[in-house]
């Protein structure tokens, strides 16, 4: 299963909100609470898209969980 590590990241932008850290990724703040709450799981263009604004590797983001 694929993990994000979105939470962890926002607070360390030092951003109080999942409205301020879906607005600086550019996606619907109710669609980031799903992905920081790992209800669902982004599109590979999704995730591309959000490592691109948190000017990351996207495997620092994501990562998939060991079986």
């Amino acid at each position: 299963m694929v993990k994000n590590r979105l939470n962890e990241i926002r607070h360390e932008l030092k951003l109080n909100t999942q409205k301020q850290m879906a607005e600086l990724l550019g996606i619907r703040p109710e669609q980031y609470n799903r992905y920081e709450r790992q209800i669902t799981q982004p599109t590979l263009e999704v995730a591309l898209q959000i490592a691109h604004n948190l000017n990351r590797p996207v495997e620092s983001i994501f990562y998939q969980e060991p079986k």
